[in-house]
C-alpha cells in the first residue's frame, strides 16, 4: 500500500497529502510507525487479514512518485496488477468521499501519471480520496473549465493547509479508507468496490 503525497511539515495537512494521511491512519490502527527508509520511501511492515503488508510514503515528492513505487515493486517482486494499492487525493471527487478503481488513466493527477509511467502500465489498483469542493459535478467542471478548479483564496488549493472543518470531514473518511483497504485484502477489490463505491 503506497500513499502519495509530499514530504515536509509544510505539506502535512494539505489536500494533496491525503494519501500520506491514509497510510498514517492505517499504520496507527495496526500499531506500527512508518519510519524505515527503503526504496526512496518511508515504510512500515504489518500483517492485515493474514497477509504481510508494506505501508509506504514516497519521499520523492508527488510528481516523481513513480520512482519510489517502481523501486518497491522490484524490491518485493510484486505484480502491480495483483499486489499494489496506491492511495491518493482526487480533486474531481467531493471531500468526504472516496472511490476504489482497478485500473484507468491518471486523469490529470501528476502522482498517478508518474506511477503509470514508471510501471509502464495502468493496471494497478487505486483508492482515490475526494478533496474537491462540495459542489455538483457540473459546477466542478465549470470551475475547471474556467481555470478555477484548484484555486481557493488565490492560493493553490491542493498545496494549501486545509481548514479545520475540512480536516474534520477528511478525518472521518480516513477511518473508512482504512476499513476499505482491509476489505480489499480480505475479500478482493471487486467485493470492496461493490461495498464502498455505492453513492450515498
Amino acid at each position: 500500500m503506497v500513499g502519495l503525497g509530499n514530504p515536509g511539515l509544510e505539506y502535512l495537512w494539505t489536500p494533496h497529502n491525503a494519501g500520506f494521511l491514509a497510510i498514517d491512519r492505517i499504520a496507527r490502527q495496526e500499531g506500527v510507525t512508518v519510519e524505515n527508509r527503503r526504496c526512496k520511501a518511508m515504510t512500515a511492515t504489518c500483517r492485515i487479514a493474514g497477509r504481510e503488508v508494506i505501508l509506504a510514503k514516497p519521499e520523492t515528492f508527488m510528481n516523481l512518485s513513480g520512482a519510489s513505487v517502481s523501486a518497491l515493486v522490484r524490491e518485493f517482486e510484486a505484480d502491480p496488477a495483483e499486489d499494489l494499492l496506491v492511495i491518493y487525493d482526487e480533486l474531481d471527487l467531493p471531500l468526504g468521499s472516496f472511490r476504489i478503481k482497478e485500473r484507468g488513466s491518471p486523469a490529470g493527477h501528476n502522482g498517478a501519471r508518474s506511477v503509470t509511467a514508471a510501471l509502464g502500465t495502468q493496471e494497478w489498483l487505486r483508492l482515490r480520496i475526494g478533496v474537491g469542493h462540495n459542489l455538483p459535478p457540473e459546477a466542478i467542471a465549470a470551475r475547471a473549465e474556467a481555470g478555477a478548479g484548484t484555486k481557493r483564496g488565490g492560493k493553490d488549493y491542493l498545496l494549501s493547509p486545509m481548514r479545520k472543518a475540512d480536516l474534520a470531514i477528511l478525518d472521518e473518511v480516513l477511518d473508512k479508507v482504512a476499513t476499505a483497504t482491509r476489505r480489499i485484502l480480505e475479500t478482493g477489490a471487486g467485493a470492496a468496490m461493490n461495498e464502498f463505491n455505492r453513492r450515498d
